[in-house]
């Protein structure tokens, strides 16, 4: 599969609005030369964090948590992916550094970004720049966005995510 595809495949609708709506179905690259489909996930939760970049302390360190709670987020009928703007010979760097037993989705043209915007305006080493904001959501069974969070401080959030869908078990 080509890095400059197009991460998703056509989407008319806004971006993603407010808890209780329905997210639009999406395809998109992924890690393990696979393409990441929503509507294969009815059933499932899914929980889809964003993240700056690939190989940086604050996201490793994020990746790393979400790895090691994986198997409870499993237990609780959840599947987890990571979404940054990085290409996929990055991810799967990444993945495999890390030895993450969950895919990350390539998003270099910002679709999904803009779709459950997460672009945002930063400070960086005294620079505006535009880059993610660290943001999670949990999209339920049926399709409905049922929590987010935005701003995200790594620090315990995979816990927090796991305490979330363990109550909705």
């Amino acid at each position: 599969m080509s890095e400059n595809l197009s991460s998703l495949n056509t989407i008319k609708q806004e971006a993603v609005s407010a808890i209780g709506c329905t997210v639009p179905l999406f395809s998109a690259a992924m890690t393990g030369s696979t393409v990441f489909q929503l509507s294969a996930y009815t059933g499932k939760k899914v929980i889809l964090y964003f993240y700056p970049k690939d190989n940086t302390p604050g996201c490793t360190t994020e990746s790393i948590a979400f790895r090691d709670i994986h198997s409870q987020l499993l237990a609780n009928n959840a599947v987890i992916f990571g979404i940054s703007r990085d290409i996929l010979r990055s991810h799967e760097g990444f993945k495999n550094k890390l030895d993450l037993p969950f895919e990350l989705i390539s998003d270099p043209d910002e679709t999904l970004c803009l779709l459950f915007n997460v672009m945002k305006m930063k400070n960086m080493y005294g620079k505006q720049v535009r880059g993610i904001e660290r943001s999670t959501f949990i999209i339920d069974e049926s399709g409905k966005l049922v929590k987010e969070w935005r701003g995200v401080k790594v620090a315990d959030h995979a816990q927090a995510v796991l305490d979330f869908v363990s109550k909705l078990s």
